[in-house]
């Protein structure tokens, strides 16, 4: 049974009854699955007001009862992963099989934070006086507000929650409305949890007037966003003129770098699995493939062969490997990319255009002969599209895997050491994963540099937005 839609408010389910509302849709098939209610600027304020009473008590609670609740949370989760990850598939539209491992890494990083919140720690700085006590200790920051996208509903909400309820904040978020009911199982989960009323409260709407209601209250002290450089740099500069702290994990445009040394074929295989996750709807997916000259004919060769075996249809059959895009909106810009790519010289290998029937299909797709000017080596595609470029030397292609403001994920390919520790510390990301795909682990920080964010999700860095540092000196 698809998720109950409504606000989750100060403890409480809110129906739409006389509020706003909108369609969700099933982008597999332009079904509608529910209609979701847009929260009221009372409702907003309700949820600030519910937030800051909440947070009084909260901000004092244990660590012990922080970490016992995030636990129960990871239970839950894992107990209700196949309902949660079969709705998630038909809001979303990824592969279930996909659903599925969102939803139970999602259970591992509310353990982690349930381990790591327990473990927010001070520090006594010697005195130069000996009747002098100097202590630094770590507070929560207060109430947040959070934004978090529809690629990846319940990975990218928890990680906020988790953060911030584990620190002793309370929070706000903003779910996606396209895919909501991946955030509507997180507040049921932890309503079930036993978590107090008003330390989580879910609203949805109309993006602009909320986060401008949220942000500019005095009673928010924190923001935290996922999305695309635009809105982000709109947010944080809002937060900035109200002084408020901010984490940003932004758009990027992930390079490749495939040496003469790798291992090719493995190479190739991976990274044309990886390309097709979430139909390419991934921040970071891999979007642009440098390929040294002495193997890219044979990286390509097995890239398209393996690209064309993929299977493309609803998320919910099974054997498929890749579902629609989330939106139809994406599915035109698609044939922008293609679109440009052929005006300018480019081949399309395979693929290239959109697919027939319901759905927002468009089939994986291979372009070779792009210049770096071109549209696909400068935009982040975000969808099933890869170009393919050759190059030849390792500072060459590191000044070009650099030469966009983007900073968030990249990928080195080369079995010779040496390359791959000058490549790891010459790359401007603040993610280099070498010969697999490391990044986003509980345990591990999440986050880029330049255009692609501030600060970090994950490790034991993930609560560093979500406390103050105090320093007491006593006599």
């Amino acid at each position: 049974m698809y998720e109950t839609l409504g606000l989750f408010i100060d403890g409480k389910l809110i129906n739409a009854e006389q509020r706003q509302t909108q369609p969700v849709f099933n982008p597999a098939t332009g079904d509608v699955l529910a209609h979701l209610p847009h929260a009221t600027q009372i409702d907003l304020e309700t949820a600030l007001q519910a937030a800051q009473r909440a947070f009084h008590s909260w901000k004092n609670s244990s660590p012990l009862v922080r970490s016992s609740i995030l636990r129960k949370v990871a239970q839950l989760t894992r107990e209700q992963s196949t309902q949660i990850a079969q709705n998630l598939t038909l809001d979303q539209g990824k592969p279930l099989a996909e659903s599925l491992s969102e939803v139970i890494s999602c259970a591992d990083h509310a353990d982690w934070h349930a381990e790591e919140c327990r473990r927010i720690y001070g520090r006594v700085i010697l005195p130069r006086q000996p009747d002098v006590r100097q202590l630094v200790v770590r507070e929560p920051v207060g109430v947040c507000v959070a934004f978090s996208p529809w690629n990846f509903p319940y990975n990218q909400a928890i990680r906020k929650i988790t953060a911030a309820i584990g620190a002793g904040c309370t929070i706000i978020l903003k779910g996606p409305e396209d895919s909501p009911s991946a955030v509507m199982a997180i507040s049921r989960l932890f309503q079930e949890a036993g978590l107090p009323p008003g330390v989580l409260n879910i609203v949805w709407g109309d993006p602009p007037q909320i986060s401008d209601y949220l942000i500019r209250s005095p009673i928010t002290r924190k923001v935290s966003f996922t999305g695309s450089v635009f809105v982000g740099k709109q947010l944080a500069a809002l937060a900035g003129a109200h002084m408020k702290r901010v984490t940003m994990e932004l758009g990027g445009h992930s390079p490749v770098l495939v040496f003469n040394d790798a291992d090719v074929d493995r190479a190739a295989k991976m990274l044309a699995r990886f390309k097709i996750r979430n139909a390419g709807q991934v921040c970071i997916s891999p979007t642009r493939f440098y390929v040294q000259k002495g193997v890219y004919d044979k990286f390509l060769t097995t890239f398209v062969e393996t690209l064309s075996k993929i299977k493309v249809g609803n998320g919910l059959e099974p054997g498929v490997d890749m579902g629609p895009l989330a939106h139809e909106r994406r599915v035109e810009m698609m044939g922008k990319f293609v679109d440009n790519s052929r005006q300018i010289g480019g081949t399309v290998v395979l693929g290239g255009e959109a697919m027939s029937g319901k759905g927002n299909f468009f089939a994986p797709t291979v372009i070779t002969g792009l210049p770096d000017s071109a549209m696909l080596m400068q935009e982040e595609p975000f969808g099933p599209i890869a170009p393919v470029v050759p190059f030849t030397d390792v500072d060459e292609v590191v000044a070009r895997a650099n030469s966009l403001p983007f900073g968030l994920a990249s990928y080195v390919f080369t079995n010779n050491l040496k390359t791959a520790t000058h490549v790891s510390n010459a790359l401007e990301a603040g993610l280099v994963n070498i010969n697999h795909f490391g990044s986003a682990l509980p345990e591990t920080p999440f986050g880029g540099i330049k255009d692609s964010g501030i600060g970090s999700e994950g490790g034991s860095e993930t609560f560093d937005g979500y406390l103050t540092t105090k320093f007491i000196s006593q006599a």
